[in-house]
């Protein structure tokens, strides 16, 4: 654990020490910011071992049924890490307005404490107003997902509540910025003007965000460690633009996002494989809504969805199924096998008189295009492997170790954001 607790440390200062070399000036507010962070991370991996038989005391637990003990596991432990957060990010609202007044509080003549005053330097009144609304938004999103491990909410209320809790954002974003154009790419290449539209937008992209993540989940460490891979790219982003003139906008999304990887970083610790711990729905809603609230504020929602590609391919994967056009079971997890403790293909099963037309037309892409496998049953039956990205590596790389298949699918959300990078910064200029 000190060798896992020195690499965050490590990182953190890099990071801070990154946004000095960029902004010498703010100086105090990325050095505030990065010790916010890593006590953050401590807080975290204090409280967590310490939950975790007052969860089993209460009952709150889950059963990891990728392994061979079946054991009972810490159930919705991502509330922590939220709550944490929350607790960081109240602590961070006055930095971004400390100021040095020049004068010092003389103990000895070799002791001197410089006296500090508000004063909206680094962030203005507006960026104030951004936090609020932020750390708002985020709050509502845990208590939801905090709500929805323990009582299983129906998918009207996790499409409806992200909705509302949007409504702060949009309402700043209208007061502080209200741009509404976009440019179309060539050879169109002029600028029209979206209205109530973009607003409609950016609503969607909150709640696509919260539940991306939430739907490509259920093996040790994927929910974290996607959301790490996210933020590690909108961190980087970050720092690449803080010499812009738009480097407010950045320094914002960077005082969210460093905590944010901090007390993830944490949590990773005890879910990844083999997990102690179940992060739940609350944290896949916290992620979503942290990642959306940068996209949004920070004026890059179109970048912020571009290191979603793997979440968006599953979710346009999961449709078929998500709406109904084919069988969708209660869990698409993968199947364990105890005896090559490997994981395989889960299946639903189809019955050609049961099944639409246009869920016959899916069906028939996903084998043509080898998404899905199909095991004949009789004349009419037959068994497909879910449409899930986890079940589709299981499919395409054959049946494998729970650990080996998180790497995986961790390495294609590197290199993924690796081809973002490569969009945002060289793709962009043939289109724009």
């Amino acid at each position: 654990m000190a060798n896992y607790i020195l690499l965050v440390c490590s990182c953190v200062c890099l990071a801070t020490s990154v946004g000095i070399y960029r902004l010498p000036e703010l100086w105090l507010h990325f050095v505030a910011t990065g010790l916010l962070s890593f006590v953050g991370f401590l807080l975290t991996m204090y409280t967590i071992p310490r939950a975790e038989q007052i969860f089993i005391a209460r009952n709150l637990v889950g059963v990891d049924m990728c392994k061979k003990s079946r054991k009972s596991i810490p159930e919705a432990v991502g509330s922590l890490a939220g709550v944490n957060f929350l607790i960081v990010m109240s602590l961070m609202l006055p930095i971004p307005f400390l100021q040095i007044s020049g004068d010092y509080l003389v103990i000895w003549d070799w002791i001197r404490i410089p006296y500090f005053n508000l004063a909206a330097t680094t962030f203005n009144g507006s960026q104030f107003i951004s936090m609020l609304a932020a750390i708002y938004s985020i709050s509502c999103m845990i208590i939801l997902g905090f709500v929805d491990d323990f009582s299983n909410l129906r998918w009207l209320f996790k499409l409806l509540v992200p909705t509302i809790a949007t409504s702060p954002l949009l309402l700043v974003y209208a007061i502080t910025y209200n741009e509404t154009w976009i440019m179309l790419p060539k050879p169109f290449h002029f600028s029209i003007n979206l209205g109530i539209f973009y607003y409609i937008y950016m609503s969607m992209m909150a709640v696509f965000c919260t539940n991306a993540i939430n739907i490509y989940a259920g093996i040790n460490g994927i929910e974290v460690g996607q959301s790490l891979v996210v933020a590690c790219s909108l961190l980087i982003f970050d720092l690449v633009e803080l010499s812009d003139s738009q480097w407010r906008m950045h320094l914002f999304s960077f005082t969210f996002i460093l905590p944010f990887i901090c007390v993830s970083m944490a949590l990773f610790h005890f879910n990844s494989y083999p997990a102690k711990v179940f992060v739940g729905d609350t944290y896949c809603y916290f992620a979503g809504m942290t990642f959306a609230v940068v996209g949004i504020l920070g004026h890059f929602s179109k970048t912020t969805l571009l290191f979603f590609i793997p979440q968006i391919f599953n979710f346009l994967f999961s449709c078929p199924q998500l709406f109904h056009f084919v069988p969708c079971p209660r869990h698409r997890l993968p199947r364990y096998d105890s005896a090559t403790d490997c994981l395989n293909n889960s299946t639903f099963d189809y019955d050609s008189k049961k099944t639409s037309k246009l869920g016959k037309f899916c069906l028939f892409i996903a084998k043509t295009f080898k998404l899905s496998k199909e095991v004949k049953v009789s004349k009419t039956k037959s068994q497909f492997t879910n449409f899930t990205l986890i079940n589709l590596m299981i499919l395409w790389l054959g049946p494998m170790n729970e650990k080996n298949l998180v790497r995986i699918l961790l390495s294609l959300q590197i290199l993924s954001s690796a081809f973002a990078f490569f969009i945002r910064y060289h793709v962009v200029k043939y289109f724009y």
